[in-house]
């Protein structure tokens, strides 16, 4: 176990937390696990709860996007700030589809890092058409991706960080 994390029972109030966490388009997986893991949710669990949660973005922004984003599109400083978001993620998403196809994507939401992840990766497949279903498998392999990478990281530490860093 951590050494850092004292084990306790489960309560509702912190799953709901991780939860939102893992939900958030600014944390995402990123703030869940690591949440979860230090407010005393056993690593794999945190895993796996957060990873589905976060694979089941990919079909909750579809939705969004076909239902109540047409309503909200009306509206001037919504409509101004999704364009500036799809702009951003036209730009971060269609060079990796471009190169990668759909293994673009699933590298893109598995790298966890600001501005990368499930929202941003569906977001970008939606502008550029890509077939939904798989966009969704996509999302979902790289939410398995980045789960994994944060997990290892929030387990070992800093000293898994050392192996992106290197020191002069």
């Amino acid at each position: 176990m951590l050494p850092f994390v004292k084990m306790r029972p489960m309560n509702i109030r912190t799953l709901l937390v991780t939860a939102a966490f893992t939900l958030l388009p600014i944390s995402e997986l990123r703030g869940a696990i690591p949440y979860a893991v230090i407010n005393g949710i056993h690593p794999l669990f945190a895993y796996f709860f957060c990873v589905i949660l976060n694979a089941l973005l990919g079909p909750l922004v579809y939705l969004f996007l076909d239902s109540l984003n047409k309503l909200f599109y009306r509206i001037n400083w919504y409509r101004s700030l999704f364009d500036k978001l799809v702009t951003r993620a036209r730009h971060k998403v269609s060079s990796k589809v471009d190169k990668y196809g759909y293994l673009g994507i699933m590298l893109f939401v598995g790298i966890p890092l600001p501005i990368t992840g499930a929202y941003t990766g569906t977001l970008g497949a939606w502008i550029l058409g890509l077939n939904r279903k798989k966009t969704c498998l996509a999302v979902a392999g790289g939410a398995v991706i980045s789960g994994i990478i944060v997990s290892l990281l929030v387990y070992f530490g800093t000293e898994a960080a050392s192996i992106f860093i290197k020191h002069v």
